[in-house]
């Protein structure tokens, strides 16, 4: 991969003036091998497997991140959904499997480490089962363990059982956590279509059509966006997408050099390069204030819609033509706490829950990070999910659903979730039950749009 000098001089005013960095460099590691009728046997195959492959993962990324000073912020790990290693294994050897997951991250260094999933869009088997009875305790008693539960996809329709246990499982693990403003749920979603090679959490895992190991990038890219479209202040919205399209193919070439040089120095495959924006709390350095700079009073006003679509195709196009092996999420993140600008236009009332919904339709990830009263009830929580589960299926997409229910809090309140995940206003839900139709349960049958063959 050749990187010409004038790139590196943009590279070097992205990261000093613009808030460039390599927001995550995630190993993923294939756990089949390690299941066992015996627990014991297989709960110290798991940990020798990770500790053995990630060794170096930590001190490599330094090292890396010194020697071309672009900052790689997060080091992570994603791992075969456990429930396909469970087996006959009882709640609380789950949960006791999480435990061994979080110690494994704890003494390698790495920020989390996300696989502790189930895949059940089409049904729910036993090792399934005993992972979401354990979600709750084991996302408790854990620091960095990240989990991940898909209940529907564009081929299998919806899986409104599993749906309504998300909405039980979600409650449940706000209360346990309640302390610390029902923080467990930061560390859960709930996909539609999920993909296998997602490098950022908390939904990351290693899928079944992945190899042995594989490191995956995702940078963090809306500040050098913004102030890109800061210098064309009265450019029509055609030059606009351009300048978008341009600024995400040089955000690409850098993400993907820092990649492909970790990897090689791990002496494993380099996977793929996410190229969805990822905001942080940091100024300007908002998807929000790049719909803003566009041409929006606030976020969340008529108009959003359109804005965030132009801005996600324009990122596609630009990353695709940097990069041959474009994956993960690869779109746009609206994580509402973690986003200055959204926050803003909850504050100000022009951002609500139903626009957030809706702009999901022309993003990649669903309604993320969002903070809700804690008198939410568990069918409401379900309902929501089918909402999302239903615009991915429908779109032939990506969506999910990252909501924290906040024991003790009402709408309009603040609450902090400290770090990456920053802080977010309560938000209120609509008033009027869906406890009957998340009841009936079943599964909401495939749409037309899954036959395609």
């Amino acid at each position: 991969m050749n990187i010409g000098l004038h790139e590196m001089l943009e590279t070097i005013r992205m990261v000093q003036v613009e808030n460039l960095d390599i927001r995550t460099v995630t190993m993923g590691i294939n756990l089949l091998d390690c299941a066992d009728s015996d627990f014991e046997k297989m709960n110290l195959r798991v940990y020798e497997k990770i500790t053995t492959y990630a060794k170096d993962l930590k001190e490599v990324a330094e090292i890396v991140e010194k020697e071309f000073g672009i900052p790689i912020i997060n080091k992570r790990i994603s791992i075969t959904p456990i429930a396909e290693i469970l087996g006959n294994a009882t709640k609380d050897q789950a949960v006791e499997l999480a435990k061994t997951l979080d110690r494994a991250a704890i003494s390698l260094g790495v920020d989390f480490i996300g696989g502790f999933s189930a895949l059940v869009h089409k049904g729910i088997s036993k090792g399934d089962q005993i992972l979401l009875d354990a979600l709750p305790e084991a996302l408790t008693v854990t620091e960095r363990v990240c989990a991940s539960v898909s209940v529907a996809t564009t081929r299998s329709g919806i899986n409104m059982d599993a749906v309504r246990q998300m909405g039980i499982i979600m409650k449940e693990a706000a209360e346990m956590t309640k302390d610390k403003n029902g923080l467990a749920c930061a560390k859960l979603v709930v996909f539609c279509n999920p993909v296998e090679d997602n490098p950022f959490m908390a939904g990351a895992f290693h899928g079944s059509g992945e190899g042995e190991v594989v490191l995956n990038v995702g940078v963090s890219g809306p500040g050098v966006v913004l102030n890109a479209l800061k210098r064309f202040p009265d450019a029509d919205l055609g030059i606009v997408a351009d300048i978008i399209k341009k600024t995400a193919f040089k955000i690409t070439r850098a993400g993907e050099l820092i990649g492909r040089v970790v990897a090689e120095r791990l002496h494993v495959p380099f996977g793929i390069m996410d190229l969805s924006l990822a905001p942080t709390n940091a100024m300007n350095d908002s998807v929000a204030e790049i719909l803003e700079e566009i041409g929006l009073e606030r976020v969340g006003t008529h108009g959003t819609i359109a804005a965030l679509a132009l801005m996600n195709d324009a990122v596609k196009k630009g990353g695709a033509m940097a990069s041959s092996y474009v994956g993960g999420l690869s779109g746009a993140f609206i994580p509402v706490s973690e986003d200055n600008g959204m926050i803003r236009g909850i504050i100000d009332h022009s951002l609500t829950l139903s626009k957030l919904e809706a702009m999901t339709c022309v993003c990649s990830v669903g309604l993320d990070m969002i903070a809700l009263t804690g008198d939410v009830t568990p069918a409401t929580l379900s309902a929501i999910i089918a909402d999302e589960a239903a615009i991915g299926m429908i779109n032939k997409k990506t969506t999910a659903v990252r909501l924290i229910p906040v024991p003790g809090k009402t709408e309009g309140e603040m609450v902090e979730f400290g770090g990456l995940l920053g802080r977010a206003p309560v938000m209120g839900v609509n008033p009027f039950s869906s406890e009957k139709m998340i009841k009936r349960g079943g599964r909401i049958p495939a749409p037309l749009q899954s036959l395609i063959n």
